[in-house]
């Protein structure tokens, strides 16, 4: 088994992409040369293209607004972030699906990045309510949904509570553990984030980098890295409430009830690889897919081979 203590920090944090834009944008009235004069470095590869952004918007969901990222086109892909991260986590790989043909839709879970927070503490069940309220807002009736970490339990959840929304599901790192587990899960939660102190010199700042730089693994990027860091406190609530919410669902029970073609997709190195194959021996007829390498940011790390894994499926 994974140590406990390093896979309570390592479900749900996320894997926000890799920055998209490396160079420095010019100013107003700068034109591009003038950049490039100053640092050639930055411009070598010739004039910039612009990068790959989704379009930006709100639904009216159960609980107040919900943020979302659209890429536009294809077959529609809901995308639920681990947490405590935002949709963002998803930001190498809109891209990728699109060219596949895939419309990605990221959500911001509520509470988490622009996402309006529920007034209580939430649980898994409160945020699959916010996926169909997306999806009325564009126009759409059904979509595949897939989720990472703690947005596998999130989109296990939709395709519960909205079974005739769903077409087919995704669990990029299952989590069906035991009652006695998730005991052990909640109290680690109580020590490191419920009990977590904002000091006045802010080195808990510092501190969270350095816990995810050494999460990442090899080729960790300063840049990434901190806005990982920076998304953990970006939302409206705690962020302690999605590894809560994650530890007190019972992921094993609710995989037993689904009823959509799904794919359990995983890597061999997530903390929680060993739990997904347990997964797949729970739910033998589900497809199941696994990457070589990588870590819980295995979007950013892998993100062709990944999206490569993810369109196989759903065009299969």
């Amino acid at each position: 088994m994974v140590d406990l203590a390093r896979r309570q920090l390592l479900l749900g944090t996320a894997a926000a992409g890799a920055a998209l834009l490396t160079t420095a944008m010019p100013t107003r009235g700068e034109s591009v040369k003038t950049r490039a004069e100053l640092n050639p470095h930055a411009l070598r590869a010739g004039p910039m293209e612009p990068p790959f952004v989704p379009r930006r918007g709100y639904a009216e969901g159960p609980f107040g607004q919900v943020h979302y990222r659209d890429t536009g086109s294809g077959m529609p892909l809901v995308l639920c972030h681990q947490a405590p991260q935002t949709s963002r986590q998803f930001s190498n790989i809109y891209e990728p699906l699109h060219r596949r043909g895939i419309r990605a839709i990221g959500i911001d879970t509520p509470g988490f990045g622009e996402s309006d927070p529920v007034p209580f503490v939430p649980t898994i069940e409160d945020w699959a309510g916010a996926v169909p309220a997306v999806l009325d807002h564009l126009g759409l009736t059904q979509a595949d949904v897939l989720g990472h970490h703690t947005g596998a339990m999130v989109a296990t959840e939709v395709a519960l509570q909205f079974p005739s929304r769903v077409r087919r599901l995704i669990v990029n790192g299952p989590l069906p553990v035991d009652e006695a587990q998730r005991k052990e899960f909640l109290e680690g939660v109580q020590e490191r984030e419920i009990d977590f102190v904002f000091q006045d010199d802010g080195s808990h700042l510092q501190a969270s980098f350095a816990t995810r730089y050494r999460m990442y693994g090899e080729g960790a990027d300063p840049k990434t890295i901190t806005r990982y860091a920076v998304e953990k406190f970006q939302g409206y609530a705690p962020f302690w409430i999605g590894h809560h919410a994650a530890f007190i669902y019972d992921h094993a029970a609710a995989l037993k009830r689904v009823k959509h073609h799904t794919l359990i997709l995983t890597n061999t190195g997530d903390v929680i690889n060993e739990e997904a194959h347990e997964a797949r021996q729970l739910r033998p007829d589900f497809a199941f897919a696994e990457l070589d390498g990588g870590g819980v940011d295995i979007v950013d790390q892998q993100p062709e081979a990944w999206a490569d894994a993810v369109a196989a499926f759903l065009k299969g």
